[in-house]
């Protein structure tokens, strides 16, 4: 779907600074156009160091349009340039549930508007993520998707209050192809690995107690554990918005973008703002996050990569028909077997299980905003679910959108290869001396 009309330099004003990841900006909209109310717009960004890959795929190379060319619908979307909209709803969609994917609609925007735009969130923008990357100003569209952390016609004097968390991968791999030397892979979580790699490098200033096989678990208890926990260090896993507006975590600009002894102060201005203590939050959340079926969703979409990218890998090179970099340098008889078997898998077989680990990836990386509001006295007719919140007697309605559902370009594989390296061999070397239990 496309917008009628261009967004031109007078209309940049009524565009404010939301947040941004890797590979998107957001903007969210401050204007009195009823077709833009109640909206964000998501604009694409180029990186600024050209030796760096570019964060997410725009165009299909020949190997892609092998892997995805199946879904007409997304072929044409390159052409149209609106992939990341045909990706969420041909295939994200399809996977967690189409009444938790928005695709929004595309529109049109002039330079003269991402430039000024440029300019007007310069200083709203992480340092970092300003010196990384810009506004892709050759764009001609955006995405125009409604704003999840408000209910469309929220009634007046009612706040909302939206939780953003990136759980993460919720699973322990179990693949056979996973070397010896890297079985600490089925026993500690992958987040907790990377946590002790960043922590190294001074991408964070602790480590977070964050489990995501608790969130994931289906067990109010220990949902409530992973909760508490991600209040304690949200990093980049947790942002709380009410009316719209950031009330706690960071703007996007990084993993450890809360200091700890601002938590404390943010978590009070919540609390008056919304009139929830934070057990009380916390309880809401945790109810919610147990009764609905989103997590479960979201799991077993990251389930999909049941090979782990230890094998995968060498289906990535069946695909692009190059010869195998892994077992170039391998001595293991057992596992040159094994990778041997997948070397002689079909293509068909080979561009599955790749289009599988993709829709994977993009599961693990993305986000869940879940959006709260309190139930009007005597209201029963509601579009949405609800929940009743025990210790403040009262019924909340809820809604929860998946965000950040861009496609993984394939030429990204090996990066994935030697990050899961890089990230086992230094918990193996620096971690693996601490007492490990099983789903830590």
């Amino acid at each position: 779907m496309e917008m009628d009309g261009v967004l031109q330099a007078a209309d940049a004003k009524d565009w404010v600074y939301k947040g941004e990841g890797a590979a998107n900006l957001i903007l969210s909209y401050t204007g009195s156009s009823p077709s833009m109310l109640g909206k964000v717009l998501r604009l694409k960004k180029i990186l600024k160091n050209k030796s760096q890959r570019a964060p997410s795929c725009i165009v299909f190379s020949s190997h892609e349009q092998l892997l995805w060319g199946h879904i007409p619908e997304l072929v044409e979307s390159v052409k149209q340039d609106c992939l990341a909209q045909a990706y969420a709803v041909h295939v994200m969609s399809q996977h967690l549930g189409a009444n938790h994917v928005d695709g929004g609609v595309r529109v049109r925007v002039s330079r003269d508007f991402l430039e000024l735009v440029e300019k007007n969130v310069l200083s709203s923008r992480p340092a970092g993520r300003v010196n990384a990357s810009s506004i892709d100003n050759t764009a001609d569209a955006a995405l125009l998707i409604a704003d999840h952390s408000l209910f469309s016609g929220n009634p007046k004097g009612s706040s909302c209050i939206a939780v953003e968390i990136k759980a993460k991968c919720g699973f322990l791999p179990s693949s056979e192809y996973i070397s010896e030397d890297n079985t600490i892979k089925k026993l500690v979580t992958r987040y907790k690995m990377h946590q002790h790699l960043k922590f190294y490098q001074g991408e964070i200033s602790k480590t977070s107690e964050y489990n995501p096989l608790d969130l994931f678990s289906g067990s109010k208890e220990r949902i409530c554990m992973a909760i508490k926990s991600l209040f304690s260090t949200p990093q980049n896993n947790l942002r709380i918005f009410v009316n719209g507006s950031l009330a706690f975590g960071g703007m996007g600009g990084g993993a450890d973008s809360v200091h700890p002894a601002d938590t404390l102060k943010c978590l009070e201005d919540l609390s008056k703002i919304s009139g929830l203590k934070l057990p009380d939050f916390t309880e809401l959340l945790s109810e919610t996050i147990f009764r609905s079926e989103v997590l479960g969703n979201l799991l077993a979409t990251q389930k999909l990569d049941d090979h782990d990218i230890e094998g995968v890998i060498h289906l990535y090179y069946n695909i692009i028909s190059q010869p195998c970099l892994v077992c170039k340098n391998l001595t293991d008889v057992e596992l040159l077997r094994k990778y041997t078997f997948l070397h002689s898998l079909p293509l068909d077989k080979s561009l599955k299980i790749v289009r599988d680990f993709l829709i994977s990836a993009t599961a693990k990386d993305c986000s869940l905003m879940i959006s709260f509001r309190p139930r009007e006295n005597g209201s029963t007719d509601s579009e949405y679910d609800s929940v009743f919140l025990e210790s403040a007697k009262r019924t909340y309605e809820y809604k929860a959108y998946f965000l950040d559902l861009d496609v993984k370009p394939l030429d990204k594989m090996e990066h994935y290869f030697k990050l899961d390296q890089r990230i086992v061999n230094f918990y193996t070397r620096n971690g693996g001396g601490l007492a490990i239990s099983k789903g830590q």
